[in-house]
């Protein structure tokens, strides 16, 4: 799969990445995760801006009030993505590595 983005974004996608599979973060520490931890704002930006929702977990990102955040795809979805890594976790283990 190739994904376009600036460098900036491109960063971010990794670090959303890298979160567990069922797992939360905050857009403050994306912004830490990335070294640049002034830039809360443009992570949000960039995490809006990922083409391909699912497959780069945007959904795992909330406010650190937390409150749900926006989310491109609508927070219907949003929700509906983390009921479901939710309900699949068995461990550690990401279900969808599993044969």
């Amino acid at each position: 799969m190739l994904v376009k983005g600036t460098n900036f974004q491109i960063q971010v996608w990794r670090a959303l990445l890298a979160l567990p599979w069922g797992g939360l973060s905050t857009y403050q520490d994306i912004a830490q995760r990335i070294g640049n931890p002034r830039a809360v704002r443009a992570v949000g930006s960039a995490i809006g801006a990922n083409p391909v929702a699912y497959f780069i977990p945007c959904h795992r990102v909330i406010r650190a009030s937390g409150d749900l955040g926006g989310y491109r795809w609508g927070l219907a979805r949003k929700l509906t993505l983390l009921g479901w890594e939710a309900t699949h976790l068995h461990g550690n283990d990401d279900p969808s590595t599993t044969d």
